[in-house]
């Protein structure tokens, strides 16, 4: 995959955000809040990509959303959603989470669990604007699970694996992401660990090898940013 170009950030380049006086601890891949880098803005429609950190009884207050397609995978824990839809709900580890925004919804998250919980939230922007909110929990999502977001033209994969030396194909796309949620792999010369990442460019024959027992996510995107 030596032609294929790829831009590696470590878990320790993410920004720092959150809040951890109130337990929340939240590491950002991209711009976000009162972090602003013109050079790192989004990665084809993915504009979002935070791990949270969330001690018990921490969690965000209501607020807010449009245009905006929110997934949510939960990598240990239980993350309590509810929205303004009527929609209360408890996402658990290897759960997926998805909220179309659509012409505007408000929610809330919170962990109202007695353990850490810890999960990773990615935004997108749709290929069109408005539209009516709507939510959506896959439980116990298998792996190589492939959950197609149509109306920002991406597919999330989920893979996990316990065998050193696997490969996984990575898809053929214009943008692809990959994120460690947990363990190990290897993407051509570069090992990834925990909360590491990879964006690649015009992707094409590309494999993931596992090194240790991991889980990651892999984005397939084809839209093209559609800007506010």
């Amino acid at each position: 995959m030596t032609h294929v170009r790829r831009a590696v950030q470590r878990a320790g380049e993410r920004f720092r955000g959150g809040d951890p006086e109130a337990g929340i601890r939240t590491w950002h891949a991209f711009s976000f809040s009162g972090f602003y880098d013109p050079d790192n803005v989004r990665f084809g429609p993915l504009a979002a990509c935070n791990e949270e950190n969330l001690a018990p009884g921490a969690g965000f207050a209501e607020h807010p959303h449009r245009d905006v397609e929110i997934v949510t995978w939960v990598i240990e824990g239980e993350l309590t959603h509810e929205d303004s839809a009527g929609h209360r709900t408890v996402v658990r580890a290897g759960d997926l989470q998805r909220l179309s925004a659509g012409e505007g919804v408000r929610h809330a998250e919170r962990n109202l669990g007695h353990a850490p919980l810890r999960f990773v939230q990615m935004w997108l922007t749709p290929s069109e604007w408005g539209g009516e909110p709507s939510y959506e929990v896959v439980r116990d999502v298998p792996p190589g699970h492939r959950y197609p977001l149509a109306r920002a033209e991406a597919v999330l994969h989920v893979f996990r694996s316990g065998r050193p030396g696997e490969r996984v194909s990575v898809p053929d796309a214009p943008w692809i992401y990959v994120h460690v949620a947990r363990g190990a792999v290897r993407i051509g010369e570069d090992e990834l660990r925990e909360g590491d990442a990879v964006r690649l460019f015009e992707a094409s024959g590309v494999t993931v090898e596992v090194v240790a027992s991991a889980e990651w996510l892999v984005w397939e995107m084809h839209a093209e940013p559609r800007w506010g």
